[in-house]
């Protein structure tokens, strides 16, 4: 049974002269029950048929043909053949469709709607989504649920405005009050038929919150210079930008038409009848990031922590971020990653005790789904790679913990063992009262060696506490726990007198660096496993 009243009726007929489908009369018809577009184009057509041919006092009448016809319905007597369909896109009725008594060899297939394009035709029936779903399928995504997002050609609101400003006027006549956003959106029918139909097809529901996405972009060659006339009417809309391939996006193509005078636009625009439907011209999968933590333990002093390519020329064979990354991209199917720790360490610096927390973002990967077996299989299998580098408390975490790891970065504190040269010869005493200095603040100008990549600035750090171990005449180890953010070599040989104070200043001798470890990164992220 059609779900329209007898106020539909001249609506109804308006629209079918117009050309449009009947899910498109539905929609301007502001039928928001969803059951009524889920059924066979071909029903509706016979029972708009038989709705709108009814007496006036006739609320409803559903067509009881045993097939119903599917060709488009037509309105008017037969003409020659040359001239079946109107210029408006609808076509006529012959005298045996009127009595009911059309056979199959009279009927055609149901004309491209006018105002859809198509959309609510053939393009949401179950052999557009088996087609959908063959590209899904084909693309070995690991998924429970999905997001089904479209992308229609402008033009759609260009052909969806023109049959707006046809049933205002009708609207008016019944002196209803009715806006253009009273309307059911094209994009919220299509979804109603759409989604019961990959239900079937994938045995998954969607779901807006899903992280997994199908995308599908439409388009109609045919009618792109419906909207051209619109930029004589509105030309502030359509300005060029260096990131847009053409000037007629959907927003502005929609800003347009709420400016243009509704005369201005009726004597531009005459909704030329289409000849083809809509095509899908791109179908695209995506996965939302994953997101792996840990940290990690770095034993090499020629490893750098990510890639040291300068003008283009690799430095060094492999990097902290290649050795645990690559695996990770492997095992769960990625497109691309970004890494990032608390902190970096040089190249020629180790990374000892508790390790350093790093996160990996992994981009559109196809799996996204490990157990913790798998994930101690996984860590166990970097650690095997390599013995530059060592990984532990290896998990998947969301976006919002990596926030944790960045959090009051300033504020942490972070231990390092320093072997330290003096030019003076030093006795066991002469260090040792560094031992005694607590809270020592330093006023550290940007060093001399990051000054290309980081701006000029004097920062205030603070050395927590130093505990000093005598070697020899010339050499000494010393323990150090700072403010997160202490330049350390710097601390030791002055950089110039950028660093004030400095241990050659505090020792009265030159003073250098020879090896620098990093015994540990003080924080409680990421949680600690039994592993």
């Amino acid at each position: 049974m059609i779900e329209l009243s007898e106020k539909d009726k001249p609506i109804a007929q308006m629209l079918l002269n117009f050309g449009a489908c009947p899910r498109c009369i539905f929609r301007f018809c502001r039928v928001e029950l969803q059951a009524p577009y889920r059924r066979p184009e071909k029903e509706l057509l016979c029972e708009l048929h038989t709705f709108v041919q009814s007496n006036n006092n006739e609320s409803e009448a559903s067509c009881e043909t045993v097939q119903p016809p599917s060709k488009r319905i037509r309105l008017e007597s037969p003409k020659e053949e040359a001239e079946e369909q109107t210029p408006n896109g609808s076509h006529q009725l012959t005298d045996a469709e009127k009595d009911g008594n059309a056979t199959d060899e009279n009927l055609r297939p149901p004309s491209v709607c006018t105002v859809c394009l198509g959309i609510l035709q053939e393009l949401c029936e179950m052999d557009f989504v088996k087609a959908v779903c063959q590209k899904i399928n084909s693309s070995e995504y690991q998924f429970s649920s999905f997001v089904f997002s479209v992308s229609f050609p402008p033009q759609l609101s260009v052909r969806e405005h023109a049959a707006w400003l046809l049933v205002k006027e009708e609207i008016g006549k019944q002196d209803l009050l009715v806006e253009k956003e009273d309307l059911v959106q094209l994009k919220e029918a299509y979804k109603w038929i759409i989604h019961p139909l990959f239900l079937e097809e994938l045995g998954v529901p969607a779901d807006g919150k899903s992280l997994f996405e199908v995308s599908v972009v439409f388009a109609h060659p045919e009618t792109d210079e419906d909207c051209h006339f619109l930029t004589k009417a509105c030309p502030s809309c359509f300005k060029p930008a260096k990131n847009k391939q053409s000037v007629f996006t959907r927003m502005a193509v929609v800003k347009a038409l709420e400016l243009i005078d509704d005369d201005d636009f009726l004597k531009n625009f005459q909704s030329p009848p289409p000849k083809t439907p809509c095509t899908a011209v791109d179908i695209q999968c995506t996965n939302g990031a994953v997101f792996v933590a840990g940290r990690y333990n770095k034993y090499s002093r020629t490893l750098p922590q990510t890639p040291w390519i300068i003008d283009g020329e690799r430095k060094m064979e492999s990097s902290v971020e290649e050795l645990i990354s690559e695996h990770l991209m492997t095992t769960f199917k990625a497109d691309s990653f970004n890494f990032s720790s608390s902190g970096r360490e040089d190249v020629d610096v180790r990374t000892l005790g508790n390790g350093r927390p790093f996160a990996i973002e992994l981009v559109n990967p196809r799996r996204v789904h490990l157990t913790a077996e798998e994930m101690k299989a996984l860590q166990q299998t970097i650690n095997n790679s390599s013995d530059k580098i060592q990984v532990h408390d290896l998990q998947i975490v969301t976006r919002e913990a990596i926030g944790h790891m960045k959090e009051g970065e300033e504020g942490k504190t972070k231990s390092y063992n320093a072997l330290i040269w003096t030019e003076k010869e030093i006795r066991n005493e002469d260090v040792a009262v560094l031992d005694s200095m607590k809270e020592l603040k330093l006023d550290q100008k940007t060093p001399l060696r990051v000054l290309h990549r980081r701006p000029l600035a004097v920062r205030v750090r603070v050395i927590h506490t130093m505990q000093s171990e005598y070697i020899d005449e010339h050499h000494f180890r010393l323990r150090l726990k700072t403010q997160a953010g202490t330049y350390i070599k710097e601390f030791v040989h002055g950089d110039f007198g950028r660093t004030k104070p400095n241990i050659g200043s505090l020792l009265g001798t030159t003073a250098d660096i020879l090896e620098l470890d990093v015994e540990s990164v003080d924080t409680d992220w990421p949680p600690a496993l039994d592993n």
